[in-house]
């Protein structure tokens, strides 16, 4: 396929934002999201600095700890529904260390447009955040990153097939979430299968600690790849953990993919200077593609472009 038809198809870039995540604790930053009011304000905002796709996780109002209950969903769902047109995006990554009926019980309940869908088993560090922290807000935050030295993100092929079962019944379609290389090839199979459709959404992840390293080489090659088996049938977002959040964010888009920020991929708006909000990033990434002149896609134009059901066949 050629090159200047897989660009064709991007003239316009999907900015995703993810939220608050289940990586960072809240003694990592007192602007991370906990609260369903906190969450949902976040997410509006985010959409109205330029957010396509919000992609949300939830957690206990008390304690910040990550919870994949569709009761904690149904606090803030119903409110960015009702106060911005953006497309919402539910984790069945979950946090770490939940069953797969817990990662997949809020986004059966509420059928949204997309849910996230990671697309193989890895090891899954984060163990490096605690030893920079000295004194943690919650007794759960140290346990919880220091496990990650010994934890594997699992997602057989199994786990895998019944996700995107169960949730493609309800008309949701998938941000694949590709670690490395090796992922790409577990989408096409299950495409070879006919588990899944084109056009396909794919999230490279970049720059976790057993997974694909934040490199523009890797970030080329995911492409090379993805090309030889999708042709025109996908686009490629990407994210960048940490620091090389907007580096990775500016390199996609040039190559004429789509961005992903948030609170969740990094904490920080610049070199040592922690974000204030979610719309601080989006507002960012916005404006630096705007100066390159690349034009940023509408929520109504991504559903077009990911062929999704829309907001009014959603369960919330």
């Amino acid at each position: 396929m050629a090159r200047e038809e897989i660009v064709r198809k991007s003239k316009k870039v999907i900015v995703s934002c993810a939220i608050t995540g289940s990586i960072h604790t809240p003694t990592m930053s007192p602007y991370l999201p906990i609260t369903p009011d906190q969450i949902a304000s976040e997410a509006i905002a985010a959409a109205e600095a330029g957010a396509a796709i919000l992609h949300l996780h939830a957690r206990h109002p008390e304690t910040g700890q990550p919870s994949q209950s569709p009761e904690h969903y149904a606090q803030f769902l119903p409110r960015i529904k009702q106060s911005c047109d953006a497309v919402v995006n539910i984790t069945t990554g979950g946090g770490l260390g939940m069953s797969l009926d817990d990662r997949l019980a809020a986004a059966v309940w509420a059928k949204p447009e997309v849910a996230s869908m990671n697309m193989g088993s890895l090891n899954f560090n984060i163990s490096g955040a605690a030893g920079r922290i000295t004194e943690f807000e919650n007794d759960w935050e140290k346990p919880y990153l220091e496990m990650t030295k010994d934890f594997i993100l699992s997602n057989t092929f199994a786990q895998i097939e019944r996700g995107v079962s169960e949730l493609s019944a309800n008309g949701t379609r998938f941000e694949f979430e590709c670690y490395d290389i090796g992922h790409l090839y577990n989408v096409a199979h299950f495409a070879e299968r006919g588990l899944i459709k084109p056009p396909f959404f794919i999230q490279g992840v970049f720059g976790i600690l057993g997974g694909i390293a934040a490199e523009t080489e890797h970030l080329a090659h995911m492409r090379r790849t993805a090309d030889s088996l999708f042709g025109e049938d996908y686009y490629l977002s990407c994210l960048g953990a940490g620091r090389h959040q907007m580096p990775f964010a500016v390199s996609n888009a040039l190559a004429g993919g789509h961005v992903r920020v948030g609170l969740e991929d990094s904490i920080y708006i610049s070199k040592g200077e922690l974000a204030k909000s979610n719309a601080d990033q989006v507002a960012k990434i916005v404006r630096i593609l705007g100066e390159l002149s690349i034009e940023i896609a509408t929520p109504d134009e991504a559903r077009e472009m990911l062929d999704l059901k829309g907001p009014g066949a959603v369960g919330f």
